[in-house]
This record gives C-alpha cells, structure tokens and sequence, in this order.
C-alpha cells in the first residue's frame, strides 16, 4: 500500500473541505487531529473482545483514527488557504503527528487484542518510518514518502479493520495461533514498518552519491 504517492486525487475533496474551516486556526486543526489521536488510542485501549459486541469500542475508535487523518490532511491546506504557513506550523504538525501515530497504536498495541511483543515492534517500525522520511528532508534531501507503508496506509488500516474484527466476532471463525486480526494488523506494521523504513534508509543513502 503506498497511499501517500495517492495524495494528488484526493486534493480537490480536501481542499473543499479545508475552505470550510478557513476560519479556523492552522494551529487549532493540528491539536484537534491529535485530540482525536488521544481518542481513538483510549477506545482501542479499553476495547477488547470479550465485551466489543457491547460497547461497539473499536467503532468509535476507528471513528476517531478517521477524524485524525482528515485534520491532519487539512491544516495544512488550510494555513494556504490564509496565507498562515510557516516553518513552525511545519514543524508542529510533524511533531503531534507523532504523537498521534503512538497514541493510535499504542492503545492497540497495549490492548487485550495484541501481544506485547508484537505491538513494541509495531512502534518501533511506526516510528523508524517517519523518522527517516524526516530526517531525509532535514539533511537537505526532500520528505521522503516513499515504502510499502506510509502514514496514509496506516491510518486505512486502523480504519478499515478494527471494524472487520468486528465483524469476526460475530462469526464463527477461528485465527491460527490464537490470534486476532489487530493483531496481525500490528504484525504488518512491525515486519512492513521496518521494511520500509530500510527503503526510505537507502533512498536517501543514494542521494547521497549523487551530491
């Protein structure tokens, strides 16, 4: 999944949506998204498989993760908007979305759904990920998006299949090995995390020997 390299078609509907709140602060959107962030990391934190046919947890969880995104994808447009961009505001939504991304996850990862183990992975390659798209674009090189797993993809994910474990519930069916779909969903992100990291690692390497 690359969605990040997708950008460019859902524009036009993001800017739309980023011209109703242009009278809304940049910075305002920014903690917003990580409020939203914080949320959703409670719900997937309190969720957990023995009461989610109850309380419904990873619906308002994944509800959440899309508001998230949506503010995170609009801040920035919308500081165009007013002519309000500014290496600080740069520099603050990149800090919070990280933030956020431990938040999301984390919750998931220190839910009943998820095996330690496999959730510490899952941060490590999260945050290995954005590190090197980061640091590509502070050594002079451009934000690296590059990989298999962005934070667009992520954040799909975290939509997408906390409601298909939903669904599982309600059927009779059995994972190997004892597992849960989150927790093959926090799996991916471990092995795919990484992988991608070590991509966006020797893409800027190669810039390198170009300079």
């Amino acid at each position: 999944m690359v969605l990040d390299k997708k950008r460019d078609s859902v524009d036009p509907v993001l800017s739309v949506v980023a011209k109703c709140f242009s009278k809304v602060s940049p910075d305002v959107l920014t903690w917003l998204a990580l409020l939203f962030a914080v949320l959703s990391g409670i719900f997937f934190y309190f969720s957990s498989p023995e009461y989610e046919l109850l309380n419904y947890y990873l619906f308002f969880a994944a509800l959440f993760v899309f508001l998230n995104g949506l503010f995170d994808a609009i801040d920035g447009k919308v500081a165009k908007i007013t002519y309000k961009t500014s290496l600080r505001g740069d520099f603050l939504d990149h800090a919070l979305d990280r933030y956020a991304d431990v938040f999301m996850v984390g919750g998931l990862a220190l839910s009943t759904w998820c095996r330690p183990s496999i959730g510490l992975l899952a941060i490590i390659g999260m945050l290995l990920t954005s590190y090197m798209g980061t640091q590509s674009q502070a050594i002079g090189y451009k934000r690296e998006y590059s990989g298999l797993l962005g934070r667009a993809d992520r954040l799909v994910l975290l939509m997408v299949f906390p409601i298909v474990q939903h669904i599982v519930l309600r059927c009779p069916i059995q994972l190997p090995w004892n597992t849960t779909v989150l927790e093959w969903v926090l799996l991916y992100f471990a092995v795919v995390g990484n992988i991608t990291a070590i991509q966006r690692f020797y893409s800027t390497l190669k810039w390198f020997k170009k300079t």
